[in-house]
């Protein structure tokens, strides 16, 4: 399955989250409907088996992330050869890919604004030119917009933000770059996804 590119309030109506941070208008519209999407939306259903709400978490990070579900298997299987929790290693190894970093360090509005303005290469990684969204950052990795993409009016109004980083984390608003402060950890992850329903999805 392809990564999703349909609207974005609508799959979150679907899986019952607000999973991105798109502006107010569509915060209000998620609010105002409260059910799911298409003509059966308010009716009443039965209660989830264990294999949705296993599939239901899944999904929601898929979309979160704005990942592919071939990608997703693929994260998965690297975070289960770790010793730690495997579903709390997936989430992490997805805050660690390069679009969700700059959009942490403020740098972006949102995730898929950050997967495209990686995707455009406006963004360097410890000094080389970067395209790959998907690359996995680790500590001591700088990254910042490419030098003539810096007067973009793109970036006017990020120069002017503030943000509060995630520990691991620090930018520099005005100079448009940040780094890699340490690995982030299960502290860090998003809150909104049970991760340990990905893993009894992917142990199947």
């Amino acid at each position: 399955m392809s990564r999703y590119r349909g609207p974005i309030t609508r799959i979150s109506r679907r899986l019952g989250v607000m999973l991105f941070s798109n502006g107010e208008s569509k915060i209000k519209a998620f609010q105002k409907k409260g059910y799911k999407p298409g003509e059966h939306g308010q009716k009443r259903f039965s209660q989830l088996s264990e294999y949705n709400k296993q599939l239901r978490e899944k999904q929601k990070a898929r979309f979160m992330y704005g990942i592919s579900e071939k990608q997703s298997s693929k994260y998965y299987k690297l975070a289960s050869k770790s010793s730690e929790a495997t579903g709390e290693v997936y989430m992490i190894i997805l805050e660690r890919r390069l679009d969700n970093v700059v959009f942490r360090a403020g740098l972006a509005t949102t995730r898929r604004q950050a997967r495209q303005m990686v995707s455009h290469g406006l963004f360097k990684l410890n000094g080389k030119r970067s395209k790959t969204p998907s690359t996995l950052v680790k500590e001591g990795d700088i990254f910042e917009v490419q030098e003539k993409s810096k007067n973009s009016p793109l970036f006017e109004e990020i120069k002017k933000g503030k943000i509060k980083n995630p520990k691991w984390l620090s930018s520099d608003l005005k100079g448009l770059k940040g780094e890699v402060k340490a690995m982030p950890d299960k502290d860090d992850i998003e809150k909104i996804i049970d991760n340990q329903l990905i893993t009894e999805f992917y142990s199947k």
